[in-house]
């Protein structure tokens, strides 16, 4: 009797909060709801109709149960359920809120960081805080990784050491089963799952917070016909140059093609539910967005345009064909630049919200050679990444927006006129030397293009075979070409927003730092709010200044300390700026850790300018 006695208050207590909390997530769905009838959103696929003159027929009625059973699952069920979404959350993120006083626990510090600037270090405390925060949003699920993930790429709001730990949030997400992915293929592809695929591996080779890819082989009926075409007209070249090549000499073993029969696809599938799951938490977050930004000190940060910023950063991952457009636009804007850049071509008679089924690439990702070097490839990766970006920037006004190493990989290919050449001059050797093979006694003949990545991968844990095996292909007259993934993000400026950054970018490569923090204040998104802005024009002038005095050689220039100081300023003035804006400087900043990894003589602003005088006169 007393256990249960002292127990009953305890129960009281759980069932009054639980009521607390659910009677908040009804209310905040309740809002929510009312607000979205007010103003329904308008889908991003709705393609606008012209106006006539003939009014459009009403829709017929929808039946009775229909009806009913609409209105029960939106003022019913969908209240539930985002009621109980809000309860979880708030059990995963009550810690979280009730550990805020630790950011006020402990002293700044200032130490030297690894290239010698001096840095603030944030409080012990603070650094408690953000590891609790980290590790519960990996808990709350997919939206809530990738909301850490994007604010870990506005270092213009949120503290560096902060930002370091969410853009290495990774999703905690199990793979979703083997019975689902057959189940959603079957439907888009509308056929038995074994007469889709040669071969199919079962186990994903990426995982992530909305979807997981996996590697197959289509039948070579099922492929498209223009997919087909494109591919030949590609490779035309370089088929008519071996056929030469064995006509005019000895036809070797290893000349032949070792291409596996049909077509090699990476598939991109999402995760069952992540829609629901994604659009219950928007809605929570829209909510507490509105109540926070009306805190003392919150207006500037915006929070409410943040979060549908991030809203419609979600829903365009959301949608699978998105990213097979982006795919398609990347490829046509580099058409005719040389082909030292390529990507993955989508199939999109089979891509669906839901599916992306795109090109296989063999190649090699870019953090072995940022690891290992390659030698002479190394400025020449390099200078290709960075041209790559400074034309989807200030050429396509179409820029790939999570260009991090993860993203970007390496293949080889051989210029089919110096293959020819290298072919016939090592066969005329061969006939007067049999231990002779392609310029070297003793090797064992040229690799095939489509071999070389696979074994420079199987080199990438043994530094003198990989060193061995860089050589070798560079003999052999390889040159590489990048390869850029996963194009579901992608960043394209308005005119307004692109002559504001093209004006501002052009008052830096002039060294003109009063000027950049003039325009940065007088355009960005509430000038009214910015607390000092001769305070911020002088941060500015002085950070410039300081970049004049050393030149803009990557080897005595460290772009990206340069921006975290602007992006510092910018926090400390409360200069808000476009998103698309800080997309761009993040950027920037990984490109320079390449480039500063690959090649410390690289200059950013050389490569820049010719662009920039170029556009200067297309404008006039």
């Amino acid at each position: 009797m007393r256990t249960a006695t002292q127990s009953r208050p305890t129960r009281v207590i759980r069932l009054g909060a639980l009521g607390v909390v659910g009677g908040m997530g009804i209310l905040t769905y309740s809002f929510l709801q009312w607000r979205f009838l007010q103003a329904p959103p308008k889908d991003p696929h709705e393609k606008e109709q012209e106006t006539s003159s003939i009014p459009a027929p009403s829709p017929s009625p929808k039946p009775i149960v229909l009806r009913v059973w609409h209105a029960v699952s939106l003022y019913v069920i969908e209240p539930l359920l985002v009621c109980k979404r809000f309860i979880l959350l708030a059990l995963i993120f009550v810690p979280v809120v009730l550990a805020t006083p630790l950011l006020f626990v402990g002293t700044v510090s200032t130490s030297k960081d690894q290239d010698g600037h001096l840095v603030e270090s944030d409080r012990w405390g603070a650094l408690l805080w953000y590891r609790l925060l980290v590790s519960q949003m990996e808990m709350a699920g997919p939206t809530f990784v990738k909301l850490g993930q994007w604010a870990g790429s506005r270092r213009d709001l949120f503290p560096d050491e902060l930002c370091n730990r969410l853009s290495k949030l990774h999703s905690n997400n199990k793979p979703h089963s083997m019975a689902y992915t057959r189940r959603v293929l079957e439907r888009v592809f509308q056929r038995p799952f074994d007469e889709v695929f040669a071969t199919f591996d079962e186990k994903p080779v990426g995982i992530g917070a909305v979807g997981q890819v996996y590697k197959a082989v289509l039948h070579q009926h099922l492929l498209p016909l223009d997919y087909v075409e494109d591919t030949n007209d590609q490779n035309r070249l370089h088929v008519a140059a071996e056929n030469i090549g064995r006509e005019l000499a000895l036809t070797f073993e290893h000349d032949q093609s070792t291409h596996q029969h049909g077509a090699a696809v990476a598939i991109k599938i999402l995760h069952p539910n992540v829609h629901r799951i994604i659009r219950h938490d928007i809605k929570i977050m829209q909510f507490f967005a509105g109540l926070l930004n009306a805190l003392p000190g919150m207006r500037w940060i915006s929070l409410p345009e943040e979060v549908e910023q991030f809203a419609q950063l979600m829903v365009s991952q959301l949608d699978l064909r998105q990213e097979a457009s982006h795919l398609s636009r990347f490829e046509r804007n580099f058409a005719g630049r040389g082909g030292t850049v390529v990507f993955p071509r989508p199939l999109h008679a089979f891509c669906s919200q839901d599916v992306l089924v795109e090109e296989l690439i063999e190649a090699v990702p870019l953090k072995h050679f940022m690891h290992m070097g390659s030698g002479a490839y190394d400025s020449r990766i390099a200078e290709m990444g960075l041209d790559a970006f400074l034309s989807m920037l200030l050429i396509d006004n179409f820029t790939h927006a999570d260009l991090h190493p993860g993203n970007i990989m390496v293949k080889f290919y051989r210029p089919s006129m110096r293959s020819l050449l290298q072919n016939i001059l090592s066969r005329i050797l061969y006939r007067f030397d049999p231990d002779y093979v392609l310029g070297h006694r003793n090797r064992t003949g040229i690799i095939p293009d489509d071999q070389v990545a696979q074994k420079l991968v199987s080199c990438s844990q043994h530094p003198d075979d990989w060193h061995a095996m860089i050589h070798n292909i560079q003999e052999d007259g390889f040159l590489p070409e990048l390869v850029i993934l996963d194009a579901g993000l992608i960043s394209e400026l308005s005119p307004k927003n692109l002559q504001n950054f093209m004006d501002l970018f052009a008052a830096i490569a002039t060294l003109n730092g009063r000027q950049a923090g003039a325009l940065m204040v007088e355009r960005c998104r509430t000038p009214e709010l910015v607390t000092d802005k001769e305070g911020f024009v002088n941060a500015m002038e002085g950070i410039i200044s300081n970049v004049a005095s050393g030149g803009f050689s990557l080897a005595a220039l460290d772009i990206g300390h340069v921006l975290n100081k602007a992006l510092k300023a910018v926090r400390k003035y409360h200069v808000k700026m476009e998103p698309d804006f800080v997309n761009t400087v993040l950027s920037i900043m990984i490109l320079e850790g390449i480039g500063r990894r690959l090649d410390p003589n690289l200059d950013l602003f050389r490569n820049a300018i010719p662009i920039l005088r170029s556009l200067a006169c297309y404008s006039s």
